[in-house]
C-alpha cells in the first residue's frame, strides 16, 4: 500500500509560495498550497491504483473450477499482462486465468470497462468465462445478468488458436435484445484478449508463429495506379462488392434459423420487396477512392489517414439501414463488423463521415452512404481476404428481437496489387529479435499506442495552448491594441472550431464530468482516460486554468461550440442583425437554470450513468460538433435553433443553458488570482463595460461575476481606452492639459486652450460601441 503524506505536502508547498508577490496573504498562499496537495495526493493515488492489474481483486470471487474445470487451486500472477495459471491436484498446469480488460480494450455502452475473468487452457480453448465487474445500465436496470451471461457461454469450447492462425473466424453469440452493444462489447474483448494471449506464445500447447515457409513473393497495393472509372466498371470488376437481400429472403432465413415470430414479421408485405441492398469498396486504393469520392475529397481522406490505416465506403438502400441507431445513443455501429484473419473491429461514431452521394459516373442514389476510417488499433491488410458482416434483427413479441448475420466478402481484384519479392530472414537471432520486438508492440498498452499514432495532433493541441497561455499572461499588452487583440482572437476561435472541433473532435462535454466523477466513485482507470489523449490533455489544461483564471479560458476560448456561437454572432454584428439586450433582471433569473440542469444531470449520474448521457443531449456538441449536423432532424433543429438564438442574443446557449459552463464555474471560484482589472469609477457612476459585456457578466454595481465571465478581455480593452473609458478619458484631459501648460507658447504668456467640449462631457455623454 502505498500511502501519501498530504498535509506534509501541504506544509511543503506553503513554505515555496510564501515569498510570492502575487498572493496577498498567508491564509490565501495556504489555500493554494492544499489544493496543490490534494491534487498531487489524489494523481498519484489514482496512478499507482493504475499501476497493478484488478485481476488480484477479482480472483477472490470466483471458484478455479468455474474457469477451468479439474483445477484446484490457482499460482502466484505471471508476465504481464499477468495470467493466474490454474494447476490440479498434482500440481500439473491445466490452464490458465486472465482479466480481459488486461489485454484488450473492454470499454462498454456506459463508458466504463466491462470485467470478465476468462479461464483458458493449455491448447487455447476457452473453459470458462465469468462476468465479475460491470456498469453497463442495460444489464444493472432492465435485462437480467444471467441472460447475458448465458450468451457469452457460447464462447466456452472455442477453440481460439484457429481464430488466431486465420483457420476460422470469430465466433457469433447470440444477441440480447436491448443490450446489443454491451454484449458485442463483451464477446469482441474475449475474443480479442484470448488471441492475443495465444499469439504471445505463453501457451504451451500452441504455436507462438506459424512454422510454414515464409512466401516468395508479397503482394501490397500498388498506389502508383490512378485512374477514373465509372460505376458500372467498378461494380462489373468487384472493385465494388454487392449484397443484395430481399424481405422474403431474410424471412425465410428466420425460418431457417427455427423462428418462425421473426419470420412472419416482415418488413414489408410483400416478399420481393428489397430488404437491402448494399455496397462496400475500399476507398483507400487510389483508383477506387478517386472514382468513389472525388479528386478532393479524396485528397483529404488521404491526408486524415495515417500511414498503413485503410478506409472503406459502404452505402445501402432498402428497407433495413446498415446504420441503425445505436450509434447515435452509444457511439457504436453495432450492425456491421469488419473480418479479417480472426481479427474483427466495429466502427465508432469518431470513425465515421457520412457523404451525400457518391462521384462515380453511373452511381445510384442510395439512401445511406458513410465513409469509416480504420480504427487506429485494427490493421486491414487489403491484399488479403476479408469480410463485412451485417448484423440483422426482427422484433419479436412486444420488446424482444431476434438476429441474423449475413457476410459480404470481398477480395481485392489483382488489377490494383503488385509483387514484390519477399525479404528472407538471414538468421535465426533476427527472428528471434523480429518476434521480440513484436510481443513487445502486441504487449503495449492501448493507450500509448493512440498517443504515439496521434503524436502530430497531441503536438499542434499542446502548442495552441501554448499560445493561449501567452495571450492570457501577456493580456495588457494585447488588450492595449483593440483592433489586433480582436483579430487574435478570432484566430484563435477559428483555430478551437475547425480544428479542435470539426477535426479532432475533441469537445470537452457534461458527460466527461459525470463520467469522470462515477470512475472516481466506483473504481478509477486511467486507460480509459488516456485512451482519448487530446480529450485528456484538454481537462488537464482546464484543471490548471482553474486555479488561475477559473471557466473563462474553457467557455471563452477553447469551447468549439462556443467559439461556433461567437463568430456566427460577430458576422450577424457585421450584416447588422439587430441584438437583443436581455433586462438586467431577467437575465439574473434565468443564468440559474444551466446549474439546474447540471445538477439534475449529475444526481441522475449516481443512479445511472447512460441515462444522465442520454439527458445530456441538452448539449448540442455532440450533433453541431462530432457528428456536424450529419443526423437525425430533431437534433439539427435543436441544434441550428440555439445558434439562431445566439445570433440575436450573444452566446445564447453558454449564457443560459449550458450545464458544462455551471460544472466549470463551481470549482472555478477556487481561483487564486485577480488579472482582471477595475477602476473605483466602475459600476458608480459608469457603466460601459457593464453594458458592453458580450454576456452581461458585470453586475450593474461594477463588480465581475466570475462565475459567469468567459474571458474575453473586452472590459479590459475598455479598461485602458483613454476614447472610451471615462476614468482614462479624464486622464488623457488632465495629461493634455499637463502637456499645454508646459509647451512653449504657455511659456510665452500664451492663453491656456480649453479642452473640447465633447471631450469634457464624455464621461457623461459616450454612448455604448457595439463589442467586437
Amino acid at each position: 500500500m502505498v500511502i501519501f503524506d498530504v498535509s506534509g505536502m501541504g506544509r511543503l508547498i506553503t513554505t515555496l509560495l510564501l515569498g510570492s508577490k502575487k498572493l496577498q496573504t498567508r491564509r490565501t498562499c495556504r489555500g493554494l498550497a492544499w489544493v496543490f496537495a490534494i491534487l498531487a495526493g489524489v494523481t498519484l493515488a489514482a496512478a499507482s491504483a493504475h499501476a497493478a492489474s484488478r485481476l488480484a481483486e477479482f480472483l477472490p470471487k470466483v471458484q478455479v473450477a468455474e474457469l477451468v474445470p479439474g483445477a484446484e487451486k490457482l499460482g502466484p500472477l505471471q508476465g504481464e499482462p499477468p495470467v493466474a495459471p490454474a494447476y490440479n491436484t498434482a500440481g500439473q498446469v491445466l490452464g490458465f486465468v486472465y482479466l480481459n480488460a488486461d489485454f484488450t480494450n473492454a470499454v462498454g455502452y456506459s463508458g466504463k470497462p466491462i470485467h470478465l475473468l476468462v479461464g483458458i487452457d493449455q491448447k487455447a480453448t476457452v473453459t470458462g468465462i465469468r462476468l465479475v465487474d460491470h456498469k453497463e445500465p442495460i444489464v444493472l436496470i432492465g435485462i437480467p445478468e444471467a441472460k447475458v451471461v448465458a450468451a457469452m457461454n457460447k464462447l466456452i469450447g472455442r477453440d481460439i488458436g484457429a481464430i488466431a492462425s486465420g483457420a476460422e473466424k470469430p465466433p457469433q453469440v447470440d444477441i440480447v435484445s436491448g443490450a446489443t452493444v454491451t454484449i458485442l462489447v463483451m464477446a469482441d474483448s474475449v475474443v480479442r484478449s484470448a488471441v492475443r494471449l495465444v499469439r504471445s506464445g505463453r501457451l504451451s500447447g500452441v504455436a507462438a508463429t506459424a512454422t510454414t515457409a515464409a512466401p516468395a513473393q508479397v503482394r501490397q497495393v500498388d498506389t502508383d495506379r490512378s485512374e477514373i472509372r465509372s460505376w458500372e466498371e467498378l461494380v462489373g470488376d468487384g472493385s465494388v462488392r454487392r449484397l443484395s437481400l430481399s424481405v422474403g429472403e431474410v424471412s425465410q432465413a428466420f425460418a431457417r434459423a427455427g423462428n418462425a415470430e421473426a419470420a412472419g414479421n416482415a418488413e414489408t408485405g410483400r416478399a420481393e420487396d428489397s430488404f437491402i441492398e448494399m455496397f462496400v469498396a475500399p476507398v483507400s486504393v487510389p483508383t477506387i477512392g478517386r472514382s468513389l469520392l472525388g479528386d478532393e475529397a479524396y485528397t483529404r481522406l488521404r491526408e486524415r489517414l495515417k500511414p498503413g490505416q485503410q478506409a472503406i465506403l459502404v452505402a445501402g438502400d432498402g428497407a433495413y439501414s446498415f446504420k441503425g441507431s445505436g450509434y447515435v445513443r452509444g457511439g457504436i455501429f453495432d450492425r456491421i463488423e469488419l473480418l479479417q484473419e480472426g481479427s474483427s473491429t466495429r466502427f465508432r461514431d469518431r470513425n465515421h463521415t457520412r457523404l451525400g452521394a457518391m462521384e462515380a459516373a453511373g452511381a445510384p442514389e442510395l439512401r445511406e452512404i458513410a465513409l469509416f476510417v480504420m480504427p487506429e488499433d485494427f490493421r486491414l491488410d487489403l491484399a488479403q481476404p476479408w469480410q463485412l458482416q451485417l448484423l440483422v434483427q426482427r422484433n419479436v413479441g412486444a420488446r424482444d428481437k431476434a438476429f441474423l448475420t449475413f457476410e459480404l466478402d470481398y477480395d481485392l481484384p489483382e488489377q490494383y496489387l503488385r509483387s514484390t519479392p519477399a525479404v528472407a530472414p538471414t538468421a535465426a537471432p533476427a527472428v528471434v529479435a523480429g518476434a521480440s520486438a513484436a510481443r513487445d508492440a502486441l504487449d503495449q498498452p492501448l493507450w500509448q499506442r493512440i498517443w504515439l499514432a496521434n503524436s502530430l495532433e497531441i503536438g499542434i493541441t499542446i502548442a495552441g495552448l501554448l499560445v493561449l497561455t501567452a495571450i492570457f499572461f501577456f493580456q495588457d499588452a494585447l488588450v492595449r491594441r483593440p483592433r489586433t487583440y480582436v483579430w487574435i482572437r478570432r484566430g484563435f476561435l477559428l483555430f478551437t472550431l475547425v480544428w479542435l472541433g470539426w477535426y479532432a473532435n475533441a469537445q470537452l462535454s457534461v458527460v466527461n464530468v459525470v463520467t469522470f466523477t462515477n470512475a472516481l466513485i466506483t473504481g478509477f482507470n486511467w486507460e480509459f482516460f488516456l485512451a482519448a489523449p487530446l480529450i485528456f490533455i484538454l481537462w488537464a489544461a482546464i484543471a490548471a486554468a482553474l486555479l488561475f483564471w477559473g471557466r473563462g479560458p474553457f467557455c471563452g476560448w477553447l469551447c468549439p461550440f462556443g467559439a461556433l456561437q461567437e463568430l456566427l454572432n460577430n458576422l450577424a454584428q457585421w450584416l447588422k442583425v439587430p441584438q437583443v439586450k436581455i433586462p438586467w433582471a431577467l437575465h439574473e433569473r434565468l443564468w440559474p437554470i444551466k446549474y439546474i440542469i447540471f445538477l439534475g444531470l449529475f444526481g441522475l449520474s449516481f443512479y445511472s450513468v447512460a441515462l444522465a448521457e442520454v439527458f445530456a443531449e441538452v448539449e448540442p456538441f455532440k450533433t453541431s460538433i462530432i457528428l456536424k449536423f450529419s443526423r437525425d432532424w430533431p437534433f439539427v433543429i435543436y441544434a441550428l435553433t440555439l445558434l439562431s438564438a445566439g445570433l440575436f442574443v450573444e452566446r445564447f446557449f453558454c449564457r443560459y443553458l449550458c450545464p458544462l459552463g455551471a460544472a466549470l464555474a463551481i470549482p472555478g471560484r477556487i481561483r487564486m488570482f485577480e488579472w482582471l482589472k477595475r477602476w473605483p469609477e466602475c459600476g458608480s457612476p459608469c457603466q460601459r463595460c457593464a453594458k458592453e459585456c458580450p454576456v452581461q457578466a458585470i453586475h450593474p454595481e461594477g463588480h465581475i461575476n466570475v462565475n459567469e465571465c468567459i474571458y474575453c478581455m473586452h472590459c479590459q480593452e475598455l479598461y485602458y481606452d483613454d476614447h472610451r473609458c471615462p476614468h482614462m478619458i479624464q486622464v488623457r484631459l488632465k495629461r493634455e492639459r499637463h502637456d499645454a501648460l508646459a509647451s512653449p507658447s504657455m511659456k510665452s504668456g500664451g492663453a491656456l486652450p480649453k479642452a473640447p467640449y465633447a471631450d469634457r462631457n464624455r464621461v457623461a455623454q459616450t454612448p455604448a460601441a457595439p463589442h467586437k
